[in-house]
């Protein structure tokens, strides 16, 4: 009898975990940039000008517009170099301590439910930077397996991370540049 309720739990239990959906995933990068918090700062908040630093991005358009509260927000839509666009609205941009708060409404992007903070910080030495960039993100599919080609956690990790590496790249590269 006791094995039986044993192997009753155990099946309940892998039922149960594969019946959850997708876990959230979570992308952390952080470069140092030798210039100063400010004008790393400056570029990073400039919300519609990110094609000036992102080499994925061949143009960016800034909207205000009622979001889907009726409020008023800030959009802007990335056009990407590769084909495609990239919808996304700015939930915060706080300057006293230089962070800056998006999310993607719509789009290419193989994520769902992403959010972003990009952080600027003084960095280890005088004069320079440390840029951190976190995104909060679920796969496409939100169903159990099976799940489609393209719309799972690896695809959806690796490209947080191409972009936050390439970004990130191309923001030291602006910033360290144009001194």
């Amino acid at each position: 009898m006791n094995k039986l309720l044993a192997a009753l739990a155990l099946a309940a239990l892998s039922f149960n975990a594969a019946a959850h959906g997708p876990s959230p995933q979570k992308v952390e990068k952080t470069i140092t940039i030798k210039a100063a918090p400010a004008k790393v700062w400056a570029i990073v908040k400039d919300f519609g000008n990110m094609q000036t630093w992102h080499p994925a991005v061949a143009s960016d358009k800034l909207e205000q517009k009622k979001d889907e509260n009726g409020e008023q927000a800030t959009f802007r839509t990335l056009t990407l170099k590769s084909g495609g666009d990239i919808v996304e609205k700015l939930r915060y941009a706080d300057d006293a301590n230089m962070k800056l708060k998006y999310e993607i409404e719509s789009g290419v992007a193989p994520v769902a439910d992403y959010n972003s903070i990009m952080t600027v910080t003084a960095g280890p030495g005088a004069g320079e930077s440390t840029v951190t960039w976190v995104g909060r993100f679920y796969r496409t599919y939100k169903l159990n397996p099976p799940i489609p080609p393209g719309q799972d956690d690896e695809t959806a990790v690796k490209f947080v991370t191409g972009v936050y590496d390439s970004g990130l790249a191309g923001l030291k590269k602006v910033a360290e540049g144009s001194k």
